[in-house]
């Protein structure tokens, strides 16, 4: 598939995301949003990630502005550093998808761009360029991924995991020796798992039971009190207990949102409804499902009350705060991207601090019980026009989800999201940014949630075939 825009920035094969269209689409993007005074590039570890971050500081340049090359680091390193600088950036990965695809994520001075950014930058695609009157320079910074790992120090101490044996899933995460160096600063003690010079592209929403079955292991050969992991650009946690089950990105959300103290909550409409029984969450607005509309509802909140405690997180994982938070040795200051690592210590933290395991403090929160996996390798139209077709005709619904129960309601706010009388729910949605088409399940139990998933996923792999 061509390269294009989806939740997450530009996304297409390596091979099709030749020079000029990285220049194109740079120089759009430098023509369409604010920059500050530099542009600050990262890039994850895939192998065709050096060559394209060198084309997009040549485009930088080119454009008259000065690039900073911050080399591979992790995403919210990257944002972290951009903002706090005042300058845009551009990450350079493909995220979760394989090592084929790549893309590129934009920051503008105060986060993560927009959907009207991007609408601004795609206009600005066939426009005329400007010589600029000189050239801009590129240097090398090194002092990004120090800042980042110094605000968990700060602010969550070196005894917030005092002694928990965290196992370290590093895999080709770009943040691999970034976690390591978090669990020994809070004073854990960091056990290195499967790290790779090959990519691996670890999907934090849909990890196939093989890898599971590796997790599993790990706990119990290693005696470990947790695993840790991301996505290959490390905006999205993979957290799991002492046995090596992982805990969904939707428990992971409210779990660290409550350890902050946040009342106000803004998650995609995928996400765990069982924040809407946890009585310190006071506000909860649901949208589409994308970091950028996560982002523009917690900031129209925001505007109505700059005091409010919010937070905002999806299915994935990704947490973004966006108010001063303390933790327990320091404050925390809002960053409102994606990041891994708060959801990550702060469940870890909460349960060192209560006494409790990773698994009894979640069996704490009401019993709803979220699964999620995808059918890859299918074109997003076809998705679509399956989801549309299911969407206007009731008859055609209740032939495809035969079996669930009767039907309460149907949510479009983000593809097709189904909930029925027994109170479980099928949600089915094209992937913005991959070949893929995702179905999420919710129910009573975890085991009645997978067979949800498990058994349209089936029904897609036919439907799409």
């Amino acid at each position: 598939m061509a390269p294009k825009f989806g939740t997450s920035g530009l996304r297409g094969l390596v091979t099709d995301l030749t020079p000029d269209l990285i220049t194109a689409y740079v120089r759009a993007f430098i023509n369409a949003c604010p920059q500050g005074s530099a542009v600050h590039v990262g890039q994850d570890l895939r192998p065709s990630s050096p060559a394209i971050a060198q084309a997009v500081m040549d485009a930088v340049r080119a454009s008259g502005l000065d690039a900073i090359d911050h080399g591979a680091l992790p995403t919210p390193a990257l944002a972290l550093a951009s903002m706090l600088a005042g300058d845009a950036a551009v990450m350079v990965t493909g995220s979760h998808i394989p090592a084929d695809r790549n893309g590129l994520k934009f920051y503008v001075p105060e986060g993560e761009v927009s959907k009207a950014d991007e609408t601004a930058i795609l206009s600005a695609l066939d426009a005329n360029h400007t010589e600029p009157a000189s050239l801009g320079t590129i240097r090398r910074e090194t002092t990004a991924v120090p800042t980042y790992v110094a605000r968990y120090a700060q602010a969550f101490g070196p005894d917030a995991l005092g002694g928990m044996r965290i196992g370290v899933y590093e895999h080709s995460s770009v943040a691999r020796d970034v976690m390591a160096e978090i669990v020994s600063a809070l004073g854990g003690i960091p056990i290195s798992l499967a790290r790779s010079d090959v990519f691996v592209p670890v999907d934090t929403e849909a990890v196939d039971p093989t890898t599971r079955d590796m997790l599993a292991d790990w706990a119990r050969t290693h005696r470990l009190d947790a695993i840790i992991s991301t996505d290959g650009d490390a905006d999205r946690p993979m957290l799991t207990d002492a046995d090596g089950a992982i805990i969904p990105g939707d428990i992971l959300g409210p779990v660290t949102a409550a350890f902050l103290a946040a009342d106000t909550l803004v998650t995609p409409v995928s996400s765990n409804t069982l924040i809407e029984k946890m009585p310190q969450f006071t506000a909860i607005t649901r949208t589409r499902i994308g970091s950028p509309f996560v982002i523009a509802a917690m900031e129209a909140a925001l505007d109505t009350d700059p005091q409010t405690a919010i937070a905002g997180y999806e299915a994935n994982g990704g947490f973004l705060l966006g108010f001063t938070a303390m933790g327990p040795t320091g404050r925390l200051a809002p960053l409102m991207t994606r990041d891994c690592i708060l959801p990550l210590v702060a469940p870890l933290a909460a349960a060192r601090a209560a006494g409790q395991t990773v698994a009894a403090l979640t069996a704490t929160l009401p019993s709803r019980y979220t699964a999620a996996d995808r059918v890859q390798e299918i074109p997003t139209e076809k998705s679509r026009t399956l989801i549309a077709s299911l969407s206007d005709d009731p008859d055609a619904r209740a032939a495809f989800f035969e079996g669930v129960g009767v039907e309460s309601s149907v949510d479009m706010t983000d593809g097709l999201r189904v909930t029925f009388g027994c109170g479980s729910v099928v949600h089915l949605r094209p992937s913005g940014n991959a070949p893929e088409c995702r179905c999420y399940a919710e129910a009573d139990t975890l085991d009645a949630a997978w067979k949800l998933v498990n058994t349209h996923l089936s029904k897609l792999k036919s439907r799409l075939a």
